[in-house]
């Protein structure tokens, strides 16, 4: 079975677009947990464009006993303002896992992954940081990547294959040698000891095919997609298609 985990970046991008509350951050999460995903994120990010501290915090008390907590995040990005840092949110809330990402400000979205050749050595201190917390440790990569027997070396437990060239392919009609690079990518990882998440672009459209093509696939992580099929068809619908499709 491959968990979906709801990522409410987008809720919090319309809320903060108007001011005040709605949509609330909250309801869309008990509406997701309801009707039945096994977790949320959320990746809260220094210029605190769309999650929040404050929403962090909410959705760590929300999902005690209902279901995991994925926070995504720079780990090397400093504290700004009311933002205190990854680590610190980490240590504040105690998340199921910590999905470590390279992203900057300029980024609209996260688009690449680490080099796991070049930068274990200088997130091994931090994943044994995380580590110490209690939490799951995954980081983001691209498919095609190397370097897994070094991650496990280090403390990594998971990877999360960034899937948005796989969903650009598919879009196309293309999909074959991205999905075969995104299975050999997986089965490298799992090779070394690590489980596989994935995320990026994936919907329903094209999450059944990516699923088939990688056994042992642990988790996805779905917001944008998600949110928008949601628009037309009613969000715990949305969720439960997804569920029929992962589980």
């Amino acid at each position: 079975m491959t968990f979906l985990s709801v990522n409410l970046n987008k809720i919090a991008v319309l809320r903060n677009s108007r001011g005040g509350n709605e949509p609330d951050l909250a309801t869309a999460a008990h509406t997701c947990l309801d009707a039945g995903c096994d977790g949320l994120t959320v990746h809260p990010r220094p210029d605190q464009r769309h999650i929040r501290p404050t929403d962090v915090h909410l959705l760590a008390a929300l999902l005690r006993g209902r279901g995991e907590y994925n926070i995504e995040g720079n780990p090397f990005a400093p504290a700004r303002g009311e933002y205190p840092g990854l680590l610190e949110l980490a240590r504040e809330t105690r998340p199921t896992q910590v999905t470590l990402v390279p992203d900057g400000d300029g980024q609209i979205t996260s688009d690449h992954g680490f080099d796991l050749t070049r930068d274990c050595d200088m997130l091994a201190p931090l994943v044994a940081q995380f580590r110490e917390l209690g939490c799951r440790v995954s980081l983001f990569v691209d498919a095609g990547g190397e370097g897994f027997a070094e991650a496990a070396r280090i403390g990594v437990q998971r990877v999360e294959i960034y899937t948005g060239p796989y969903a650009e392919a598919f879009a196309a009609g293309k999909a074959k040698q991205a999905l075969e690079l995104c299975a050999e990518t997986a089965r490298k990882a799992q090779q070394a000891g690590l489980a596989v998440n994935a995320g990026h672009d994936l919907s329903l459209d094209n999450v059944g095919t990516f699923k088939a093509a990688i056994p042992g696939l642990a988790e996805v992580s779905i917001g944008h997609a998600l949110i928008t099929e949601s628009l037309y068809s009613g969000m715990a619908n949305v969720v439960r298609r997804y569920l029929q499709i992962l589980h």
